[in-house]
């Protein structure tokens, strides 16, 4: 009899816990939170749902049984439920007149609850979840001042020919269909895009080779949060994340043996609610340390 494969949610560890929040490790291939909605699929556009909203919000719907990150919190914390930011409560009209028929969408619709920064699906490694709504608002305000330091491993194709540096490009979201994905771009001058300011500073741990192919193991610090922005700036360098399905390009195919994203969240620097400074750290997933060994390590003079 074949055992049954672990659903992801239950493949979530728990690195540290105490009464106000925890920091979890997600495995790839889960979503932070659901984003497709009953609302979408009737006609609305993303603006209507606060997908395009300033603090780049993406709107949640209850009834979205898809394995989430919001759902195992909602599953193990309950009390998290009434975790969320203000403006979610108003979403929606609350009108059901059938003679002016309008989209009706509940206060969950657009929240996040407990979720104060999220990972892509495919991206494995540290996510901060709060479970009071004060741990909510103080890491908010964090994460708006840049205060919480996040460090992710990511091998990307190609040698860097310098071993550190500073991405500095600014971002924008590519506006798309009602219910197509939105894709993050770089900016090339004047736009009628909504561009944001975006800083991310890499270190190259290692250089390694298989077969003909080349590549580069960084330690990466993004010093904002845009969707998509480590993925997006490596790509504005030639160096794109391994495994990239979407931004990678076709010359730049997937090593078999590997099937998934090479980015990995291995670090959270940040001072807690209670005034203590923290630092969680994760290994690399058994998956990608075990596809790193498969390469030859290289030597690089420049």
């Amino acid at each position: 009899m074949e055992k049954s494969t672990p659903s992801l949610m239950a493949r979530i560890k728990i690195i540290y816990e105490n009464r106000d929040f925890l920091i979890i490790d997600k495995p790839a291939g889960l979503l932070t939170h659901p984003v497709r909605s009953l609302a979408r699929a009737k006609g609305a556009s993303p603006e209507d749902l606060g997908e395009a909203t300033s603090n780049g919000t993406h709107p949640v719907n209850r009834q979205d049984k898809s394995e989430s990150v919001v759902g195992w919190l909602l599953e193990k914390y309950p009390e998290v439920a009434s975790v969320c930011d203000p403006y979610g409560t108003g979403v929606g009209s609350s009108s059901t007149s059938l003679e002016e028929p309008k989209l009706v969408l509940d206060k969950w619709t657009d929240l996040r609850p407990g979720i104060v920064h999220r990972l892509d699906r495919e991206t494995s490694g540290l996510l901060l979840a709060a479970k009071t709504q004060s741990a909510f608002d103080y890491f908010k305000k964090l994460f708006q001042e840049h205060k919480i330091k996040k460090t992710y491993l990511a091998l990307v194709y190609g040698h860097l020919k310098n071993k550190s540096g500073v991405i500095e490009t600014p971002l924008a979201k590519l506006p798309g269909r009602t219910g197509s994905t939105r894709q993050t771009t770089k900016v090339h001058g004047k736009h009628e895009l909504k561009e944001k300011s975006a800083i991310t500073q890499y270190k190259v741990l290692s250089y390694h080779l298989l077969h003909t192919a080349s590549y580069s193991l960084l330690e990466v610090s993004p010093q904002t949060g845009r969707t998509h922005q480590i993925r997006v700036h490596l790509k504005s360098v030639g160096h794109p994340v391994v495994c990239d399905a979407l931004y990678a390009g076709k010359n730049n195919t997937c090593p078999p043996g590997l099937g998934r994203l090479f980015l990995h969240a291995q670090k959270l620097s940040f001072v807690s609610p209670a005034g203590e400074a923290l630092t969680a750290e994760t290994d690399l997933p058994q998956e990608l340390n075990e596809f790193l060994s498969t390469l030859e390590v290289a030597t690089k003079d420049y």
